[in-house]
């Protein structure tokens, strides 16, 4: 099973990955952007702000999305793959910051990265605007998380639409439940 972790910046992703680590511990676990040798670098180069164009950084997102599916995922098909973050985000952070690419392009070229292979379930963990200045205020920003909590909020909007719009099983969790609560739904839907 291919499982995709969504959410925006602060939303507790890569702690829920930390904790089904321990609990899932003959799964994969990967994560996009960063989940192969050229995805570092790129994650590198989007986090730091080297990117001019968010056209540009649209297609930074897809070739690591390419790259992450020929080396992680198609590989690996037959075992549970559980992932921080996936298609559904890139696609909504393209969204957010209106490029000229409708909504209908943008999964077609998604599912070239992807070789039309979407995750079998996608959790969405949902936040708050008080839970996302809280924890933001708690740790330093990268160019993403910059672009303020308005943004953020607009983002996840998106990457809710997306899901609705696409024939995808997905569970949406509140974020600021308790970390081991979260912990709990993923683990039981996972099984």
């Amino acid at each position: 099973m291919y499982v995709v972790i969504e959410g925006v910046d602060t939303s507790g992703k890569s702690t829920q990955v930390e904790l089904l680590k321990e609990r899932f511990q003959d799964a994969v676990f990967t994560k996009e952007p960063g989940g192969t040798k050229l995805g570092k670098q790129l994650r590198e180069m989007l986090l730091d702000g080297l990117t001019q164009s968010y056209v540009a950084e649209f297609f930074l997102f897809l070739a690591d999305r390419a790259e992450h599916f020929e080396e992680v995922i198609k590989p690996n098909l037959e075992k549970l793959i559980i992932s921080d973050r996936g298609f559904v985000s890139g696609i909504a952070y393209a969204m957010s910051n209106h490029i000229s690419i409708d909504f209908k392009e943008m999964i077609k070229l998604n599912k070239i990265a992807l070789s039309s292979h979407f995750p079998d379930i996608v959790f969405l963990l949902k936040v708050d605007k008080d839970t996302i200045i809280k924890r933001l205020g708690e740790k330093s920003k990268d160019t993403i998380e910059k672009r303020g909590i308005e943004y953020l909020l607009d983002v996840q909007k998106n990457m809710q639409n997306v899901l609705k719009e696409l024939d995808i099983k997905f569970v949406e969790i509140d974020a600021s439940k308790d970390i081991e609560e979260i912990h709990e739904i993923l683990a039981e839907n996972i099984k």
